[in-house]
């Protein structure tokens, strides 16, 4: 089964999670937070333990532990029946993060688009991803120099994804305007996919 998708992407502190979360709230919407289900896992779980190693480094966790932890996710949220494949439009937020990862996932996503949250103010993400440490207990957000690390990640190994696929499903959004703005932008151009 493939699944129709579309991609929330960008650098960290672009607003990818703040995005997913409220369009995960609407009916028809599925939003998986690739981050949110690895901090999810317990610390005795083999899965939490390689997480919090890559992530306490700034790293990405390897490709083969990531797509089985989105695999068991999706298998479980349809199981549950929060997750209806043949009518839900699935929002992915943080996979794929590498285009080896795109390519694992090909037969199984149907993707319409992919939202590339921009944000040309570094400081500005730096801010935001201090603040969401704060708020949400992030360890992985609080370090400065982390924080450096997955912005050079970001940019030397994620960001390719957007090559992947390509200028006719890339769609740019500025990250800047308000979450409301975004957001706006966003579901405008999802209901020209549907």
């Amino acid at each position: 089964m493939t699944f129709k998708t579309v991609l929330l992407f960008g650098a960290p502190g672009s607003g990818k999670g703040t995005q997913g979360k409220i369009l995960g709230t609407i009916p028809g919407f599925f939003h998986f937070a690739c981050g949110d289900a690895f901090r999810n896992l317990r610390i005795d779980d083999p899965l939490g333990r390689t997480f919090i190693d890559y992530s306490s480094r700034g790293q990405l966790v390897p490709d083969h532990p990531t797509i089985e932890l989105w695999r068991k996710n999706i298998q479980a949220s349809t199981s549950n029946g929060s997750f209806h494949p043949e009518r839900d439009l699935l929002i992915l937020d943080g996979i794929p993060r590498n285009p080896q990862q795109a390519e694992m996932l090909k037969t199984t996503l149907d993707v319409r688009a992919v939202f590339h949250l921009t944000c040309s103010d570094m400081g500005k993400m730096v801010e935001r991803l201090q603040r969401r440490a704060l708020r949400e207990n992030r360890l992985d957000d609080a370090n400065l120099d982390v924080i450096r690390r997955r912005l050079e990640t970001y940019e030397s190994e994620t960001k390719p994804v957007l090559d992947y696929y390509g200028p006719k499903l890339v769609r740019e959004i500025d990250s800047t305007a308000s979450p409301l703005n975004v957001l706006r932008s966003i579901l405008d151009q999802v209901a020209t996919l549907l």
